[in-house]
């Protein structure tokens, strides 16, 4: 897990000169390690990002080079050594490439410190969350739904972006560029030039939360009343699902994915079954809740257990509904010919695989 984030600049007369660190408190890194590492990075000319861990002490450090307005800064992630392995920069180095450079630009601002501090949060938050926590903030983050709201509109300039969440829905303080790094990461928008516009940015999947039955029949089938009784219930439950209605009533987001305790549960119960008391502490001992869970068809109880009965996935999938919106837009002039044929040719790009699916379940 990251540590600390450093910036440093690097004077040609005096050398290096830590601009700020997160969080605040700890000492700075020694001169004589940033020395080390700008050694590094010069014998490493062809590479931006470079790791570097010395033989004393307990840290190992990432920089990524950035130049900007003719000064050389340094962008220093502190890991433990035992953490190093599995750090963020080996997993997006792309990603931390464009939040260094955006940190790097808004050095002599006042949003340097926020901005910061959000960075180590973002590269925190990643290095501990699973796959689906990770999908979930895209519905529980005010900010990262409403983005995705605007993004299924199809392509949209980053200055359009910034000036809509600003003007339309009150976002007047926000780092776009760190706020996009799940975006690209979950490979849900590219980032492209297109001739006549700049940094554009485009949905190339969208991601949505659905039930769906559980993979394997959860309750023992030697029991032929009870496996009667529960495949007879998730037959008539989804014989007559209305996907729309859950969709529109946000039941599926309201029930689980806000509640940490029933999507904990949720978790759970796809290993197997639990008792009555078990569902309760996971719960906190909500009753109430729990009787909701079972009125809503989440959960199946007999005879004293309770087993999954709607597991909740997020599916990743191709937005092709976006193909009529940038026709429209088009047509209306609200985006270029070259804006609305970019974001065309990368919608089309999965289509030439024969028999490929459009889906993906989370």
């Amino acid at each position: 897990m990251i540590e600390r984030i450093i910036i440093v600049h690097w004077s040609l007369q005096i050398g290096p000169e830590p601009i700020i660190q997160y969080p605040p408190g700890e000492e700075i890194l020694p001169k004589e390690n940033i020395l080390r590492i700008w050694a590094k990075h010069e014998l490493n000319k062809e590479n931006t990002m470079i790791e570097f861990t010395p033989e004393e002490g307990e840290n190992s450090f990432i920089s990524i080079i950035q130049n900007f307005e003719n000064e050389m800064y340094f962008f220093i992630l502190v890991y433990k050594k035992e953490d190093l392995i599995n750090h963020f920069g080996k997993e997006s180095p792309d990603i931390l490439a464009i939040m260094s450079k955006n940190l790097v630009e808004l050095i002599n601002t006042n949003k340097i410190t926020r901005a910061v501090s959000e960075a180590y949060t973002t590269i925190k938050n990643y290095s501990k969350l699973d796959k689906e926590e990770n999908l979930k903030n895209f519905f529980q983050d005010k900010i990262k739904n409403t983005i995705l709201q605007i993004l299924r509109d199809g392509v949209i300039s980053k200055s359009n972006l910034t000036n809509k969440l600003r003007n339309d829905y009150g976002f007047s303080t926000l780092n776009i560029d760190l706020i996009l790094v799940s975006f690209i990461r979950e490979d849900l928008i590219v980032k492209k030039n297109v001739p006549g516009s700049k940094e554009c940015y485009f949905l190339i999947n969208d991601i949505v939360c659905l039930r769906i039955p559980p993979p394997i029949l959860p309750i023992d089938q030697n029991d032929a009343n009870l496996t009667k009784k529960y495949k007879d219930s998730i037959e008539n439950f989804y014989f007559s699902y209305d996907l729309i209605s859950d969709l529109e009533n946000r039941i599926i987001i309201q029930t689980v994915l806000l509640d940490k305790d029933v999507f904990s549960l949720i978790k759970t119960l796809r290993k197997g079954k639990l008792s009555f008391n078990e569902c309760l502490n996971v719960l906190n001992n909500n009753q109430e809740l729990l009787n909701e869970l079972l009125e809503k068809q989440f959960i199946f109880e007999a005879k004293g257990y309770v087993y999954l009965f709607s597991d909740v996935r997020f599916i990743k999938f191709k937005p092709f509904f976006v193909i009529q919106r940038l026709l429209e837009r088009y047509k209306h002039q609200e985006i270029s010919l070259n804006e609305y044929l970019a974001h065309l040719k990368l919608l089309a790009e999965d289509k030439e695989i024969p028999n490929s699916l459009n889906y993906e379940i989370i």
